[in-house]
């Protein structure tokens, strides 16, 4: 390449999606100095999954103080653990304030990207075109839910919708209310539901282990210091992700660890100490180990199960009626809501885009085995396209916000290597994407996740999808890009 070709050249710059990744990516590319971008939001509005399920009792499981950018902390948490519409505030508030709100493109998906003669060509849901040097897709992880496949389910005479989707124009109180699932959505509807409802009826495929917490309100005093010493919001930040590393995210990754003996031994008391019924008790035991599954964090589960009001259904679901859900033991439970609390598909990332890479080749066919990327971000054969929060990412071990920020830290370093003129293009290799792969599926056979269990964290294979390192170790990895693992044109 001639030193012409590669002189510094201004970029244009695509962000897919206007989630917690998408905003921070906004705000990271303007302060290196990348200030053409937009950013393409397939919804009404920006938020991703705090404006996506808005279901009673959500609440985000990582402390707030720590899911909060580090560079923008929040005084005015109400809670330890924040309620989402509070998180969905915040990110509307980041954007206005850092001025991201004017770059997000509101109800425009991006149908394909084509990577051609060096550039990346987008096609839009309304009909437009665009053109990028470089993608960023932070489209997240948890957004295309996942249906059950229940004979009958369009047959239900009542109101019926993922949680998701929650129609908040159903009335619940007074009303008979059926939850299908049992993950941390489930969990969180149980709690905010159980004892507001004339019944409620929780159908459990698989128990789940639940860790306790304790979620304590921010007194007037308590934010009103955080207000005028943010430096005592960055030490509490430091001791909950200190306490977090330790006892939870290097738990994870070695089944055989004290720290994970630990963690299920506290989740057996729980279950030992707040169910009374042996029977209701054995029908919430797991058969597996404690974060085999995502570990599930709630106060009050075990409490709201037992209300008067709810019920336990074990039973396998044989269909769904009109009048409700019939189980295989030939009782029909009958129900005036019904509510599909059953996970997101996520290996789905980017997808349903279409995105072609060099020589037409296609996201979807490379990752037709399961999807992977060099170090979650890059994919060989396809240039400038980074993904966030992407294949075999620490999804299950940190709080996402850590993770977003160290990664767009890495991705802003390989840009500037595109803009400061070294090389036109930039994608891992495939060699060093293989190697990667292979280290990543051996590590991941100590991690708790390889115990035996069914979860989203398992690939079509039956191998862990997540980072089944340290943090330390991504801390590492995401400090300074080893070029030589890049193709470099």
């Amino acid at each position: 390449m001639s030193a012409a070709s590669r002189s510094a050249r201004p970029l244009r710059i695509v962000i897919i999606g206007a989630g917690m990744a998408g905003i921070l990516s906004a705000i990271k590319l303007r302060e290196a100095g990348f200030d053409d971008f937009v950013l393409y939001e397939k919804a009404a509005r920006l938020g991703g999954t705090w404006r996506e399920n808005t279901y009673p009792g959500i609440a985000c499981d990582v402390p707030a103080h720590l899911y909060t950018y580090s560079f923008e902390p929040n005084p005015d948490w109400s809670h330890v653990f924040a309620p989402g519409d509070e998180i969905q505030r915040y990110f509307e508030r980041v954007a206005d304030k850092y001025g991201v709100t004017a770059s997000i493109r509101c109800g425009v998906e991006v149908q394909r990207c084509e990577f051609i003669e060096g550039r990346w060509q987008l096609h839009l849901g309304n009909g437009a075109t665009d053109t990028a040097d470089i993608v960023i897709a932070a489209s997240g992880v948890l957004h295309h839910p996942n249906l059950p496949d229940i004979p009958g389910l369009d047959c239900f005479g009542g109101a019926s919708f993922h949680s998701a989707q929650w129609d908040h124009a159903v009335p619940l109180d007074g009303r008979r209310v059926g939850v299908i699932g049992t993950g941390s959505t489930a969990i969180q509807i149980t709690s905010a539901l159980a004892a507001r409802v004339a019944r409620f009826t929780l159908f459990q495929r698989t128990a789940q282990w639940i860790a306790p917490i304790e979620n304590p309100p921010y007194s007037a005093e308590e934010r009103a210091a955080f207000a005028r010493d943010p430096s005592l919001i960055e030490k509490l930040r430091r001791d909950i992700d200190k306490a977090a590393i330790e006892k939870i995210s290097n738990a994870v990754i070695d089944a055989e660890s004290p720290e994970m003996k630990k963690i299920e031994a506290m989740c057996r008391a729980n279950l030992e100490r707040h169910v009374h019924d042996p029977v209701l008790r054995e029908k919430l035991r797991p058969n597996y180990r404690a974060a085999c599954k995502r570990l599930i964090f709630s106060s009050d589960f075990y409490t709201a199960i037992q209300h008067p009001n709810a019920e336990l259904v074990t039973d396998a679901m044989e269909r769904v009626e009109a009048g409700g859900v019939r189980t295989r033991d030939g009782r029909l439970h009958e129900l005036d809501v019904l509510v599909l609390a059953t996970g997101f598909r996520a290996d789905r990332f980017i997808r349903p885009t279409v995105v072609r890479g060099r020589h037409g080749v296609v996201l979807d066919d490379v990752w037709a085995d399961h999807p992977t990327a060099y170090l979650s971000l890059s994919v060989p054969g396809f240039p400038n396209f980074f993904l966030l929060n992407g294949p075999n990412g620490p999804v299950g071990n940190f709080s996402l916000i850590q993770i977003a920020e160290l990664q767009i830290g890495y991705v802003l370093q390989l840009m500037t290597h595109i803009r400061d003129g070294h090389c036109r293009e930039i994608s891992a290799s495939a060699a060093a994407t293989r190697a990667f792969d292979v280290e990543r599926i051996e590590a991941a056979k100590k991690s708790i996740w390889a115990t035996g269990c069914k979860s989203w964290y398992l690939d079509r294979n039956g191998v862990p999808a997540s980072w089944p390192w340290t943090y330390t170790r991504f801390e590492d990895e995401m400090s300074t890009p080893k070029l030589e693992a890049y193709d470099l044109n």
